[in-house]
């Protein structure tokens, strides 16, 4: 049984044959898309004709800038004082602070007038570095005491000074951490010495002897009141020192 389908009309739009050469002839012309009126001088550079003109203004104006800057920051730069000088760190007052220690007998106390902890700290790592070498690592150790000696000095001198002593916490540091440099000097001569025996002991008792004489005549001079207790803060510099060397003996 076969089926109907109904198949509607097929409709040309000339209305007739569309194999008439009429139709083929008859062609709709395509239009151009819609262009919008260029200005003749525009103020933005990529919608105008000066592109390369913009480019070499605007390289030429940044380059300007840049070298105006450089100059203003090469004479700001020359205006300004040297890092160490603003870390508060003055090398040659370290080195004449270091060297008014090594003579026991001739100390220049107006050096030290003005404290400091730069060399204290250096003193502390060279100190540290000798321990090292002989195979100790104290530099916790070593700034723990540094810590404690310096308070224990400090508050052993204003009790005995009184009202007279104006003795300040951060002087009484740069004095015990400049006068260690004889403890120091002993951490690097043992590591040529034998360990134990009499010598050992003999020449840390020199240094010692050194660090306390120093250390005494320095805080007796930097402050008031001590003149009299003279006695009493040479055997507090002396515990202090002879616990450091104990580090490079034992």
């Amino acid at each position: 049984m076969t089926k109907e389908f109904a198949v509607p009309p097929v409709i040309f739009p000339s209305g007739g044959n569309p194999s008439t050469t009429g139709n083929i002839n008859q062609r709709r012309v395509p239009t151009a898309p819609f262009q919008p009126n260029r200005p003749a001088s525009s103020a933005i550079p990529f919608m105008s004709f000066d592109i390369g003109s913009a480019t070499t203004a605007s390289y030429g104006g940044s380059m300007n800038t840049a070298a105006s800057s450089g100059v203003g920051g090469s004479a700001s730069f020359d205006d300004e004082e040297p890092l160490l000088d603003e870390l508060g760190i003055h090398p040659d007052q370290i080195w004449k602070k270091t060297k008014s220690i090594l003579n026991p007998f001739r100390i220049n106390p107006t050096v030290h007038q003005d404290s400091d902890l730069s060399g204290p700290i250096v003193l502390y790592l060279a100190f540290g570095l000798f321990q090292l070498l002989a195979g100790k690592l104290q530099f916790g150790v070593i700034l723990g005491w540094i810590v404690v000696s310096s308070i224990f000095l400090y508050v052993v001198f204003n009790m005995l000074a009184g009202r007279n002593g104006n003795l300040d916490l951060h002087t009484c540091t740069s004095v015990v951490g400049y006068c260690m440099l004889p403890v120091v000097i002993l951490a690097a001569l043992s590591l040529f010495l034998p360990q134990g025996g009499a010598v050992r002991f003999a020449v840390s008792a020199v240094f010692v002897l050194w660090a306390t004489r120093v250390s005494t005549n320095l805080m007796v001079s930097l402050a008031d009141g001590g003149e009299e207790h003279r006695g009493l803060i040479a055997y507090a510099c002396f515990l202090i020192y002879t616990l450091f060397s104990l580090l490079v003996i034992f």
